[in-house]
């Protein structure tokens, strides 16, 4: 007992000495950390996290895998490094960390929480409509991972929420080019941009928008039977959104209806959404 006892007060003076060696100051990385346990210096990561200081936790459990490789405090400290380097938005670096955590621990109780940090290395930075949308479909493509190979963990109800919301950013982008091309009257531009939402991101909630956009577009084209099917669309699936007032109005004032006419890519979506015929 008195051995035991005695080697957790040397172990406490380690890790004492460990935690007061870098101060308030930046870490000291030629401080050499080969005397010190896994877990003394695991736990010296978590003190910087403790302190909100991220980059550093990140180098003590990179530490810890680098000094320790083939140890549980390894596993451990890899996970933790995928979080340190989010928490700090290194994203690139966490990605790294989380995916070499999945290669490595596949089956691993964490292995669903670092596909999950990993979708979110993509994800968190999606942030404006007006950006490269690789990012977005990164994202999409992390988030399916999560929800179609760990459909059970915690994280997959996060990961479905995530996916239709990034989902949706990317009918926003394709809308807000389409309203550029609408106002500076390139019809064809806009037409392909609104085809596109209406029959790749139908589930979004740019749809109605962009029915009532095609309407506009064809009617300026002269177009009537693509406009007038357009609006019948509209006013089977969205009657209730101010989209189909406006659409409504406009193809009224001209004597229209909202009916399908004529053969058009928008008249197949007509049979197949409200007839049911897909033939």
């Amino acid at each position: 007992m008195i051995g035991m006892s005695w080697a957790r007060t040397i172990g406490a003076f380690i890790l004492m000495a460990l935690l007061a060696a870098c101060g308030t100051g930046p870490v000291d990385k030629s401080q050499k950390l080969d005397g010190y346990t896994p877990e003394q210096i695991f736990q010296r990561g978590e003190f910087e996290l403790s302190r909100k200081r991220p980059s550093d936790a990140a180098y003590y459990f990179s530490e810890v895998e680098r000094l320790y490789p083939y140890s549980n405090w390894a596993k451990r400290a890899l996970i933790m490094q995928a979080f340190s380097f989010h928490q700090g938005q290194d994203y690139e670096e966490s990605r790294a960390a989380a995916q070499r955590y999945i290669d490595f621990y596949p089956t691993d109780e964490d292995a669903a929480y670092a596909q999950y940090l990993l979708a979110l290395s993509y994800y968190d930075q999606i942030d404006e409509v007006g950006r490269d949308q690789g990012l977005t479909f990164q994202a999409l493509q992390a988030l399916r991972t999560l929800i179609e190979v760990y459909p059970d963990s915690e994280y997959a109800t996060s990961a479905m929420m995530k996916f239709d919301l990034a989902f949706d950013h990317l009918a926003a982008k394709e809308m807000e080019i389409g309203r550029y091309y609408l106002k500076h009257k390139q019809y064809g531009a806009a037409i392909n941009r609104f085809r596109v939402v209406v029959e790749q991101f139908q589930t979004t909630s740019h749809t109605a928008e962009a029915l009532h956009r095609l309407v506009e577009a064809y009617l300026s084209l002269g177009l009537t039977d693509e406009a007038q099917t357009a609006g019948a669309i509209l006013g089977y699936n969205y009657q209730s959104s101010e989209w189909y007032q406006d659409s409504y109005k406009l193809l009224t004032s001209q004597g229209l209806k909202l009916k399908s006419k004529g053969n058009s890519w928008l008249s197949q979506i007509y049979r197949q959404s409200v007839q049911g015929k897909w033939l």
